[in-house]
């Protein structure tokens, strides 16, 4: 960078900065602030301001203030107290934050799980968070009830509070009258409010949620998310990132149950004022008209949904809006400029940070490829890019990557930048690398590779081990491997992740091994029903015998550079097309390469979304 350039960053940074300190009573282990605090405080402030704007309907923050009593009036009535984990199980939808905030202020921790789980995974997210009882919108009933009698090994959950969903219609009806299924409609509108201070304010060090997160082997962990680091990252996403004023509307169509949707959809909107336009999915088709309907001026990215977007054909509010910033993660290098020159985005601010993390970093210049700046007590360090395990030298200790390289991203565990870890104590440890830079320090292993650039610019390079990226989420091989293996006729399945030309991530494979009464079509329709879409192999490989390293691992490197190349592969190769697998000719692959076919032209959808066509 020159010098006016350091300056010119410098000056962004002090002034991001600033706005995050007008918050930092709020953001000590010891405040009594909260989500439910910062909504009865809009509340009294701005009453009569629009807070939330979802499909037809609008909600001042005086309205917002009282749906959240009353979620906690009833859920408090059902003797929901301090401490007890809720699981939430709902689409993107007001009643989402309304239950999340009654559940905040009673000082409860809401489980956020991912509705779009089912089976195994559903019943694990459940299990690990030992619920006192279940939030379920109507929508996410059939699926919840097909798990309950799984769950029979743990203590809870002793009630499933049914919320009906205004599009779903009679879905509710279908709860049992009796037992621990309640339809809850009458209860919550009936339900008198609970004023702020009726029940003692959490303090900052408190559980507010559990957000699941992919780790690099198993199921989904559920990460801790306290009062304190939801604050502090709702003033970083609020304050320095977006700027945010009352005057703003941030638009989003994230999933609530991601953090990403978590703190920079609600937090921010919470911390600053700003009104929250919330979409129950994403549709590249209808983004430009919903963007100009809300008057939207803050957009929340991921970044497939800008690569979704340049898909689409020319649309004719695609430059006639508002926004200025556009925030999110994932937006690659060669698509950057072209998404901010054609969609007339003045400028796109990208962050970096692990759910249960503690070295975020953000692009505050708009620095096309870079996720930002290394801070101090962050380090990227020389490891195998394959497994992730860290270099070390004579003495034991880590060594720094050097500027061209890539390496794995740390930040250092202090009394400031903490890891509250997961609720499992086993997986928190295992994240945690010591005596990196001295002997008994102890450093957050973010399981990420990334590549140093001059001046401590730092882009995004890839995950490590066996967790792959796809839709922006996360996708753990062996769930999936887990999920096949399940299906009849296959005897063993190695899962890994390949590059699609024109496709941001990698697009899941497997390599089956398989008996003779096995069947392509029930192994589709077994994805189907047991793996989210993001998880589904979009690729098969069919194989007599399994290649397996030196101790017995499966061999993931050399499938992956294989990829599904018929010239290189030759074994027999399928594609998920729609519902079913086909035959991947090299004719089929060739059209794959140029876009014409297979996961880059259909565009997938991130969790929830729809038309990304």
């Amino acid at each position: 960078m020159t010098p006016t350039e350091r300056l010119q960053l410098g000056a962004l940074e002090l002034a991001g900065l600033g706005r995050m300190l007008r918050h930092v009573a709020k953001l000590t282990p010891r405040s009594r602030w909260n989500a439910a605090r910062l909504i009865a405080e809009l509340g009294q402030r701005a009453p009569t301001s629009i807070g939330l704007v979802f499909e037809d309907r609008r909600y001042t923050w005086r309205e917002i203030d009282a749906h959240a009593s009353r979620w906690a009036a009833f859920l408090g009535a059902e003797g929901v107290r301090r401490g007890d984990v809720v699981a939430l199980v709902m689409d993107n939808r007001p009643e989402f934050l309304f239950a999340l905030a009654g559940l905040n202020r009673l000082g409860a921790v809401a489980a956020l799980v991912n509705h779009h789980s089912v089976g195994k995974p559903l019943a694990h997210a459940i299990r690990v968070a030992q619920p006192r009882g279940i939030v379920v919108g109507s929508e996410h009933l059939s699926a919840l009830l097909d798990v309950l009698p799984d769950l029979t090994d743990i203590a809870g959950p002793s009630q499933v509070w049914v919320q009906s969903d205004a599009g779903d219609g009679p879905a509710a009806d279908s709860a049992p009258a009796d037992g621990p299924y309640r339809c809850i409609d009458a209860a919550l509108a009936a339900a008198p409010p609970l004023a702020l201070g009726r029940v003692p304010l959490p303090s900052g060090a408190d559980p507010m949620c559990l957000i699941y997160t992919s780790g690099t082997t198993g199921l989904p962990k559920a990460a801790l998310i306290t009062n304190q680091r939801w604050l502090v990252a709702a003033a970083l996403f609020g304050g320095t990132i977006c700027a945010a004023t009352p005057r703003d509307v941030i638009y989003m169509t994230l999933p609530l149950y991601h953090s990403t949707g978590m703190f920079a959809g609600w937090g921010a909107s919470l911390i600053s004022g700003a009104t929250l336009a919330l979409r129950r999915r994403f549709s590249a088709s209808q983004c430009w008209s919903d963007v100009r309907r809300v008057r939207a001026t803050i957009f929340v990215y991921i970044g497939e949904l800008c690569r979704y977007l340049l898909a689409q054909p020319e649309h004719p509010d695609e430059r006639a809006h508002q926004l200025r910033l556009c925030t999110g993660n994932g937006l690659r290098p060669d698509i950057w400029v072209r998404f901010q020159q054609r969609f007339g985005v003045p400028l796109v601010r990208e962050f970096y940070g692990a759910t249960e993390g503690n070295a975020p970093l953000v692009n505050l210049a708009g620095k096309p490829g870079m996720i930002g700046r290394l801070r101090p007590g962050q380090l990227v360090v020389r490891c195998s890019p394959s497994s992730g395990a860290v270099t070390r030298d004579g003495h034991g200790l880590c060594q720094a990557a050097l500027a061209g390289e890539s390496g794995l991203l740390i930040g250092k565990i202090t009394r400031v930048m903490r890891f509250d870890g997961y609720v499992d104590r086993e997986a928190t440890e295992a994240k945690i690398l010591h005596d990196v830079r001295t002997i008994g320090d102890r450093w957050f292993n973010s399981g990420d590779l990334v590549r140093v650039d001059a001046d401590g610019w730092v882009a995004f390079a890839d995950r490590v081990g066996d967790t792959f990226r796809w839709k922006g989420e996360n996708v753990s091989t062996n769930e999936v491997a887990e999920q096949l293996n399940g299906c009849p006729g296959v005897l063993e399945s190695n899962v890994y992740g390949v590059v699609v030309p024109g496709a941001d991530g990698r697009a899941g494979m497997a390599s089956l091994r398989v008996a003779e009464a096995f069947d392509l079509d029930r192994l589709a329709a077994h994805v189907a029903a047991t793996l989210a879409d993001y998880q589904r192999p979009h690729f098969i490989r069919l194989q007599r015998d399994m290649r397996i390293t030196a101790t017995f691992k499966h061999q993931k490197v050399d499938y992956r550079d294989e990829g599904f190349d018929p010239e290189r592969v030759s074994d027999a190769l399928y594609l998920l097309e729609s519902d079913r697998y086909v035959a991947l000719t090299p004719e089929l692959y060739l059209r794959i390469c140029a876009g014409e076919a297979g996961p880059a032209r259909r565009l997938p959808r991130p969790a929830g979304a729809r038309d990304a066509a």
